[in-house]
C-alpha cells in the first residue's frame, strides 16, 4: 500500500503536459524545446505511453509490476511510475540516443518488492541510453548492459472504462489521492454511451449527465448520496465533484486520463482492469 508523504507542483508530476487532446495514443517522432533541451528522434519514442514490462540490471531480469510506465513529452520532459512514486526528469532524444538526467521523485512507502523494482527500474534508466523499436516493443539498454523492455499503451476507451481517480489537480499543483482510503470509498467514475457518468466522489455515489464534444466533457448537474465521512474522504470527494462540474478538457495517453476545467482544477485517473469497467457504485 502506498503511503502518501508530500503535494507536488504539476512540473514533477507532469500529469498536465499530457497536452495532445482526444484518446489516441499515437507513435512518432517528436520535436520541440523545453526545461530538458530540444528533442530531435529518429526513433520515434516521444510522445507515446509506454507500459514497463522488465528491467534488467547485472544480468537480473526482474517483471515490472502491473501499472508500471514511462512516458517521453515531446518539450524535453519524461515521467515514469514504476509502481510505487512519481518520477519527473529532464530528457534529451538525438537520433538512437536517449539521455536522462537526474530523477525528481514523491517519497511514497510501498511494498519491499515494489521498492526494489523501482530501485533497479531508475537505476536502468539515467544516463545515455540506445533505443531500439521493434513494432511496439521499445528497449532501453544503458551502457553497462542494464536495460528496459517496454510496450506502446495501447489508448484505453473513454466510454464504459472504470477510470479510478489518483490525482487531484488544483491550478499548477497536483495531489495525490490517499491509497489507504477504504475500497468502497475509492473514487472512480465510468462514462456510458447514454450520456451519462456514475461512480464515487469519494464518500458518496453520484450519477449525472456528461456530453462528450470533441476533446471536452460537459457535465451536468449530479445527483448522489448524502452520507457523511471522515474529513479527508470529504476533502477528496469536494475537490473531484467539482472538477465533474461544467465543461472540461480530456486527454488519454494510455490508460491514463486528465480532466481539467478553465480553472485549472481537474482530475487525474487510470483505467482498471479489464473486467471490472461495468463496476460502479
Amino acid at each position: 500500500m502506498r503511503t502518501q508523504r508530500m503535494t507536488l507542483s504539476v512540473s514533477v508530476l507532469a500529469l498536465l503536459t499530457l497536452a495532445a487532446c482526444g484518446t489516441e495514443s499515437g507513435s512518432g517522432s517528436g520535436k520541440g524545446s523545453g526545461e530538458g533541451g530540444s528533442v530531435q528522434s529518429d526513433v520515434p519514442v516521444t510522445g507515446v505511453a509506454w507500459s514497463v514490462d522488465s528491467v534488467t540490471v547485472d544480468g537480473r531480469k526482474t517483471k515490472a509490476p502491473e501499472g508500471a510506465r514511462l512516458e517521453i513529452d515531446p518539450k524535453g520532459r519524461a515521467t515514469a511510475d514504476f509502481g510505487c512514486n512519481h518520477i519527473g526528469v529532464d530528457a534529451r532524444v538525438k537520433g538512437d540516443r536517449v539521455t536522462l538526467g537526474k530523477p525528481v521523485t514523491t517519497q511514497m512507502v510501498c511494498g519491499e518488492d515494489i521498492e526494489k523494482f523501482e530501485k533497479a527500474a531508475i537505476d536502468a534508466m539515467g544516463g545515455e541510453l540506445t533505443a531500439k523499436l521493434s513494432g511496439d516493443k521499445l528497449t532501453l539498454t544503458k551502457e553497462g548492459g542494464h536495460t528496459m523492455e517496454l510496450s506502446e499503451e495501447k489508448a484505453a476507451d473513454l466510454v464504459g472504462t472504470r477510470w479510478t481517480v489518483t490525482t487531484l489537480l488544483d491550478g499548477k499543483t497536483a495531489t495525490t489521492v490517499p491509497a489507504d482510503l477504504p475500497e468502497e470509498r475509492t473514487p472512480h467514475l465510468t462514462f456510458a454511451d447514454d450520456g451519462t457518468v456514475r461512480g464515487n466522489s469519494g464518500c458518496n455515489s453520484f450519477s449525472g449527465k456528461a456530453a462528450v464534444k470533441g476533446s471536452t466533457i460537459v457535465f451536468g448537474s449530479t445527483a448522489g448520496t448524502r452520507k457523511m465521512c471522515p474529513e479527508a474522504e470529504m476533502t477528496v470527494e469536494r475537490a473531484v465533484l467539482a472538477a465533474l462540474s461544467g465543461p472540461a478538457t480530456y486527454t488519454i495517453k494510455g490508460s491514463t486520463l486528465t480532466l481539467t476545467a478553465d480553472d485549472g482544477k481537474g482530475i487525474g485517473a487510470t483505467a482498471a482492469p479489464a473486467g471490472t469497467g461495468s463496476q460502479h457504485g
